[in-house]
């Protein structure tokens, strides 16, 4: 059912002139200054870019490298190739890395998830060799499969030549690059378990008598309002880089800062960032995964009927004061022909805006799987309709 509505184009103007008296030098092409070599924006929940500055240049990211080595192991988590309870003994090379740490000896034994916990909050370049070690067999194996998992999300402006982000020559990345890998992680929740502490302590040493203190290097986890992630980054080389993201009502963003002279000036731009896209837009949900839409007849099937669902979570962003513009239609069969497996795509919903731009669109699968009827299934249903 389509509904339009005129746009609060009063709202909208307000928003700009706060932006602009805030110091923004925003435009129509939403264009303001950012303090970094490199800068962007986006909504997680579709990706669209809210704002872009030198994007795809190729520059050192830092540790911010490790977005990628936790994704990895996030996704082997979910495909049961490792598990949190797995015990990694720590190889010599991984107690080697230096800069940011655990202070690993060769020989320590440490779970998936306390490694996991050491890069999320303390960036410990250790911990990060150890899990690639861990998930590959080999740091250099694990290398890889970062770089290929990068092809895949579309990052082509990126080199890894490490887990950690210590300076290599070759190893690069763009602002654009990092907010697509940063989207994806962001798409496991138990990651969050680690990204938003900010204090912790863990023991180490092989006999554990020490303590380390651990405190999240993303200063936006303690001091900014919904913040959730990711990431923060430093050499001589790279200067201050942060993947940072934040929620609000459900609608989540991502910015990325590269380059910044300071680590005060990274976090203020990226608190910058966040603030232009809270103030400005707004996502409206418009279906989530399993969400029934529809409940279609079944042709020549044992079921007589059965239910149309969402197939994965959909949101639409919006400029704020625009969100009953947004139009909904729903294209489906009347009926579906057995036999059909469970999660085939029978019809989709997609969404526009009052200008017909598309917003987005989302696949309509059927919730079970259905055999072809048998005659004595046939039979049986005529039987029912006589006895009705």
């Amino acid at each position: 059912m389509k509904k339009i509505y005129a746009g609060k184009k009063i709202c909208y103007l307000i928003v700009v002139t706060l932006l602009f008296i805030s110091s923004f030098t925003y435009s129509s092409a939403n264009e303001f200054s950012v303090n970094a070599k490199s800068a962007i924006l986006i909504d997680a929940g579709t990706g669209k870019i809210l704002y872009e500055n030198n994007s795809h240049e190729k520059l050192p990211p830092a540790s911010v490298t490790k977005i990628m080595t936790m994704l990895l192991v996030m996704e082997a988590l979910e495909n049961k190739q490792i598990t949190l309870e797995d015990n990694v003994t720590i190889s010599e090379h991984a107690s080697s890395m230096g800069g940011s740490q655990l202070y690993l000896e060769p020989g320590e034994i440490r779970t998936v998830e306390q490694l996991m916990k050491g890069v999320a909050i303390a960036s410990a370049n250790d911990a990060s060799v150890a899990l690639g070690e861990h998930i590959s067999g080999s740091d250099e194996l694990f290398v890889k499969r970062m770089n290929e998992r990068a092809a895949q999300l579309g990052m082509k402006n990126t080199q890894f030549m490490n887990t950690n982000g210590l300076p290599e020559e070759g190893h690069y990345t763009s602002a654009f690059d990092i907010s697509l890998m940063s989207r994806e992680l962001l798409k496991h929740p138990k990651v969050h378990d680690w990204l938003t502490i900010w204090m912790s302590s863990m023991k180490v040493g092989k006999k554990g008598r020490s303590t380390l203190e651990l405190t999240n290097t993303n200063k936006l986890i303690r001091f900014y309002p919904g913040a959730n992630g990711i990431k923060t980054g430093f050499t001589q080389e790279a200067k201050f880089c942060l993947s940072a993201s934040a929620i609000r009502n459900n609608f989540t963003l991502v910015s990325v800062v590269m380059g910044s002279p300071t680590s005060k000036i990274r976090f203020a731009e990226a608190r910058k960032l966040l603030d232009f896209g809270f103030a400005a837009y707004n996502s409206v949900q418009i279906a989530q995964k399993d969400e029934v839409f529809d409940e279609i007849t079944v042709e020549k099937g044992k079921l007589t009927k059965v239910k149309i669902v969402a197939k994965e979570d959909l949101k639409v962003l919006v400029k704020k004061g625009e969100e009953n513009n947004v139009q909904k239609e729903m294209i489906v069969p009347k009926t579906v022909k057995a036999p059909f497996e469970k999660g085939e795509k029978v019809g989709e919903i997609v969404v526009t805006n009052s200008k017909g731009e598309n917003l987005g669109k989302v696949d309509l699968i059927t919730e079970n799987s259905c055999k072809k009827a048998s005659i004595f299934d046939t039979l049986g249903k005529m039987l029912k309709n006589i006895a009705q």
